[in-house]
């Protein structure tokens, strides 16, 4: 592709035959607003309608006369164009545009949601706006709480269309749409039916891209403050594998620093009695996920061996293995792929086994009833505040996880009760949930489950532990949205695996998965894409997707820093099946820890 010269305020610069105004300007350091346009909202999909018109510049050389163009859709194809990004006429326009869309949006700032993280607040503030120039109707909508996870608000919908390009373009799940015209417009679901009602996945991928308040998690930080305050319960809360190297860069920390210790200090100091790790419960999901991948390859073995070709034999023994921990996948093939449901591994996702163990295990260490525990969760996830709201995971009435918060929400909480983390001194869970094996922390980036399964489902099968390099499976690291390799987990024994994260990418793998059943044997599926670090309820990234980089190795350097890396190794998971469970797999194990899915 041929270069062409373009003059942007004076300065010339030159790019590829095609590029838009927008880039060229970025090449120069010239700042251009923009709203609707996003350069990535994952798996390199790109939002740019130029439907918001605030990126508006006045340019010649591309009509006979000057004229307003959108920078962020305008090519760039001759060396005649010429664009002024800060003269009169087009700050005027890009005024306007504002000052129309302010018009028609709630006033609500100090009790958004949103509030301090909105870019449409962050442009009037920018612009320096004031007053409210253009006065009349407002759209009026019902506000959306239906799902338990997620909330619209669409009086607040701009029209950006970025929660529908992700919805669509990433996710492939297809529940939001552009409804109604003209000025009633919004971005809402088919027939405006709520959103629990849809083949919404709850992924949260849409409360990321959401400029605005018009998509928001459902918050439960006041039952969460009410419970700490009460006495006659006893709360416990327990941090996600992802959490830990995303809440450091909302203190002041370099984004992707590992800040475990400070983060269980915080949570001390909020209030709750103890403080344990979901990792504990991800070396769980190990033992019982790795018992099953291995009872199904051998299985696998063992009707080849019988003469059946290895396509029926797959088919016979539920082959490939798919992860389960993952509860926006999980209810992303509930959807899509009912004819796969007999495949997904049993067992339930981290989060679920851990309130499992709490409110059994520990409440009987306790000598409570599980109903006086409250079990509080803080995830990267929109999701899991679905997940812990399914009946499934309500034993007699009782939920295994009576709260979610996210990450955001935690580091809200933090501010209002005065507390930095920066301040706070190391400190270490509380046991016996605390204790945990670097595999766990694998868990929160795109290929860990897989890998920490590998490294003990190689125990299984031979009976000694993995050393030295050979521990780190490489081939399944990485953000690529899809990953292939073929694994020696003993000798003369290589079983085929796939990772898969953002549900447009699982959607690719379970295709081929319903085209031959025997291309692999197990794949891990993440519905965000880059995992968990990547998460509907993690710090917003702002457009800097290099921070999944940073991320991705803060929890690899967690595995890496931790004496014991095999989960199978972790002292309280053994002392949790002596004293408990019995054996992986045990008759107790599949009531605590296992569950089943349906077809939606």
């Amino acid at each position: 592709m041929s270069d062409v010269t373009v003059k942007i305020n004076g300065k010339q610069v030159s790019v590829p035959s095609g590029s838009t105004i927008l880039e060229a300007a970025q090449k120069l350091n010239i700042n251009i607003p923009t709203l609707c346009y996003c350069k990535d909202l994952g798996c390199g999909v790109s939002n740019k309608p130029a439907s918001c018109r605030i990126c508006l510049v006045e340019a010649t050389g591309i009509r006979p006369r000057p004229i307003l163009v959108p920078a962020c859709a305008t090519p760039i194809t001759n060396d005649r164009v010429e664009v002024w990004t800060n003269s009169q006429r087009a700050l005027n326009a890009r005024r306007t545009v504002l000052e129309l869309m302010l018009s028609d949006h709630p006033k609500d700032c100090l009790t958004c949601p949103k509030n301090q993280d909105c870019e449409l607040q962050m442009l009037a503030s920018e612009f320096g706006i004031r007053d409210i120039e253009f006065k009349g109707e407002t759209n009026k909508f019902d506000i959306d709480d239906s799902s338990e996870a997620i909330m619209r608000d669409l009086s607040k919908c701009i029209m950006c269309r970025r929660c529908e390009t992700v919805c669509n373009k990433v996710q492939t799940v297809g529940t939001l749409t552009g409804v109604g015209r003209g000025f009633s417009a919004k971005v809402g679901t088919a027939s405006m039916i709520p959103l629990a009602d849809t083949s919404c996945t709850f992924c949260g991928q849409c409360v990321n891209a959401c400029p605005v308040g018009a998509i928001t998690g459902i918050s439960y930080v006041k039952k969460v403050w009410n419970a700490i305050n009460d006495p006659t319960k006893t709360v416990v809360v327990s941090t996600a594998p992802a959490v830990r190297v995303a809440v450091g860069q909302e203190f002041g920390f370099e984004p992707g620093t590992p800040i475990t210790g400070k983060l269980v200090a915080g949570l001390r100091a909020l209030g709750f009695d103890k403080v344990f790790d979901t990792n504990f419960a991800a070396d769980l999901t190990i033992m019982e996920e790795g018992n099953e991948l291995v009872g199904r390859v051998k299985d696998l073995l063992a009707a080849v061996k019988a003469g059946k070709s290895l396509k029926d034999a797959s088919i016979a023994t539920k082959m490939p293995i798919l992860t389960s921990c993952c509860p926006g996948w999980i209810n992303f093939i509930e959807h899509n792929f009912p004819d796969l449901l007999d495949i997904p591994s049993s067992c339930k996702s981290p989060q679920q086994m851990f309130g499992a163990i709490a409110k059994s295990y520990y409440a009987e260490k306790l000598g409570i009833a599980p109903k006086d525990l409250i079990v509080v969760s803080v995830m990267p996830c929109q999701a899991k505040k679905y997940e812990a709201a399914r009946p499934e995971f309500a034993p007699n009435g009782v939920r295994d996880i009576d709260y979610v918060v996210t990450t955001r929400e935690l580091c809200k909480m933090l501010r209002e009760a005065g507390i930095n983390l920066a301040n706070m001194n190391d400190e270490k869970y509380d046991s016996p949930l605390g204790e945990s094996t670097g595999a766990a922390d694998i868990f929160g980036v795109t290929g860990g489950v897989l890998e920490a399964a590998l490294r003990s489902v190689y125990f299984m099968l031979n009976g000694k532990n993995l050393e030295g390099d050979a521990i780190n499976f490489r081939s399944v690291r990485g953000l690529d949205g899809v990953k292939e390799a073929k694994i020696e987990v003993a000798p003369g024994l290589s079983v085929s695996v796939a990772v898969a994260s953002g549900l447009g990418n699982a959607r690719k793998v379970l295709e081929m998965v319903r085209e031959d059943r025997s291309r692999f044997q197990a794949i891990e599926i993440m519905a965000c894409p880059g995992g968990c670090i990547n998460g509907g309820g993690q710090p917003y990234l702002h457009g800097h997707r290099d921070l999944l980089d940073k991320r991705m190795a803060g929890l690899y350097l967690e595995d890496a820093n931790k004496p014991l890396r095999l989960s199978h190794q972790n002292p309280d998971i053994k002392k949790l099946y002596d004293e408990y469970l019995g054996t992986p797999g045990s008759e107790k194990a599949h009531h605590l820890l296992h569950t089943h899915y349906h077809q939606k």
